[in-house]
């Protein structure tokens, strides 16, 4: 089949959804390719590259529309470009179906199946498609260098000949994709970072990067993100006060605030209230990444930015991914080629809808003339719910004084078992053993037997269970030369002796290599 790809009319949209290099990964699976003339110069690339990538250069919105089967987009369609679909075609972009219905209707009346990228099911499998989270992904990353673009100091603190330079203080509200992507550009940039969630299960993840996790000082458990989809959840009154009351606590002491918190299919949660602003140092900036639903900030006015009366920088831009084109064209290509892997399974140019497969009913919104929105719920969930671990019960003192000497009890009978049956073994070899014999085999014995307890019973925080291993073999040499020293055969005295002298370099020289490997490991 073919595919096509048109130039973007949005006002201010630079992205583009094939580049050469997606288009060349297409012609692999046995589609052709076409573009609209000019689509990609905006994102940088030329229609020279996409003819030397065997793409198709149409000079009209027409002319692809007619050539194409498939149609992809970045933004939505508008409504003259959704009248302009004819029956059986397909076109994969973004959609926003749930605010959308009347543009849906119109699409599912003409026959066309639609595929909506910001529908793609957030399962493990779906990952690669997942264009909501590719653009996040810039979105969090060029937040950070906005703030910086609008802050008057350095992130990172310094000490240099003219002064001191204290690092920035920056907190992210909401650790998504986005939120995630500006913790670790933040503190790369050697900021203090603080970060919070409604979500439990993201602290550990904001705490492996290095940020510091907001806790707030209240009892509600919040709920698994794995009920939402990997979503936050809307929360209690009460929850909301003890999250304001901490950021108005927070607001006074950071320089950058980024607000990436969004829930689907609601207005954006107001989390930094005028007060907020207003209790900010001058020169701090508020990144509101959540402009395009109205924004976290009481202040927010999407598209632009403001400076308020006390100084405090207000950057309500909606087009971050389209801020970076080149890189967010790359990856939202790459999400709509692995989509078009998953529709063409047997790789030879012929889609197979598959309604039956998860992710692709999930993205799909419209097919066969009927409106397919919502989709059923994944079989597989997007993250396992994490069950609440048991705390271990706190023993008495009676209780662990009886597990003590029920351990003892039972350490002693298996060295006194193991005792009487090495006696019964000894005895045995003497009725049939000549007197010589038995008298080195003793020594043997009890060598083996001393030198295991006193090396085996040292703690392995003071030498690794290999080093504990050779030690024990060394100690039974020791042992056994000990008893031989003392012998009339100068041969055996020298014996003995070289043998003391190498175990115990063997053991001590042990001790020391074993303290420094532990010593690599401590902060000095």
């Amino acid at each position: 089949m073919k595919i096509g790809a048109l130039a973007e009319i949005f006002e201010g949209e630079n992205r583009v959804a094939m580049t050469p290099e997606s288009a060349l990964q297409l012609q692999k699976l046995g589609h052709a390719c076409c573009i609209q003339a000019g689509a990609g110069a905006k994102a940088g690339f030329t229609d020279d590259a996409y003819k030397a990538a065997g793409v198709e250069v149409l000079k009209t919105v027409k002319a692809v529309v007619e050539a194409a089967e498939v149609l992809v987009k970045v933004r939505g369609p508008e409504e003259k470009e959704a009248k302009a679909l004819r029956e059986g075609q397909t076109l994969i972009s973004f959609f926003w179906p749930a605010q959308n219905e009347a543009l849906l209707k119109t699409v599912a009346d003409k026959g066309a199946t639609v595929i909506a990228m910001d529908m793609v099911p957030r399962i493990s499998r779906a990952q690669k498609m997942d264009a909501l989270s590719s653009m996040a992904n810039i979105a969090g990353y060029r937040a950070v260098i906005e703030a910086g673009n609008n802050f008057g100091r350095f992130f990172t603190g310094q000490v240099t000949a003219a002064g001191k330079v204290p690092p920035a203080k920056v907190l992210v509200v909401g650790a998504g994709v986005a939120g995630l992507a500006a913790i670790g550009t933040s503190t790369s940039l050697g900021a203090i970072t603080l970060a919070f969630d409604v979500r439990p299960e993201v602290a550990e993840q904001i705490e492996s990067m290095g940020a510091e996790f907001v806790y707030l000082d209240f009892s509600e458990r919040a709920q698994d993100g794995a009920a939402t989809g990997g979503y936050a959840a809307p929360s209690s009154p009460e929850f909301r006060e003890a999250q304001l009351k901490k950021f108005r606590e927070l607001a006074p002491e950071v320089d950058i605030v980024i607000t990436t918190a969004l829930i689907p299919g609601r207005p954006a949660p107001k989390l930094w209230t005028e007060d907020m602003v207003k209790l900010m140092k001058r020169g701090s900036v508020i990144i509101d990444l959540a402009a395009e639903r109205g924004g976290n900030c009481d202040l927010t006015v999407p598209d632009e930015k403001i400076v308020t009366d006390n100084g405090v920088t207000i950057v309500g831009y909606t087009d971050f991914p389209s801020r970076m084109a080149t890189q967010a064209s790359t990856l939202y290509s790459n999400n709509i080629r692995h989509m078009l892997t998953d529709l063409t399974p047997k790789k030879d140019g012929v889609i197979d809808h598959n309604m039956e497969d998860d992710v692709i009913r999930g993205a799909t919104v419209a097919h066969g003339g009927k409106v397919t929105f919502p989709p059923p719920p994944p079989k597989v969930q997007a993250i396992a719910t994490q069950k609440p671990k048991e705390r271990a019960r706190e023993l008495t003192v009676e209780e662990r004084r009886a597990n003590e000497v029920a351990a003892f009890k039972a350490q002693t009978r298996t060295q006194v078992g193991l005792l009487a049956i090495g006696g019964g073994l000894l005895l045995l070899a003497g009725l049939y053993a000549p007197a010589s014999f038995m008298s080195h085999f003793i020594v043997f014995v009890l060598a083996v037997y001393v030198g295991f307890q006193v090396i085996w019973n040292v703690s392995h925080s003071l030498h690794t269970p290999l080093m504990a291993i050779t030690n024990a073999i060394s100690s039974i040499i020791i042992l056994g030369a000990l008893l031989q020293i003392g012998s009339g055969n100068i041969l055996v005295i020298i014996l003995a002796a070289a043998s003391i002298l190498m175990a115990g370099i063997n053991i001590f020289g042990g001790f020391m290599v074993t303290r420094r490997m532990l010593a690599m490991f401590q902060k000095s």
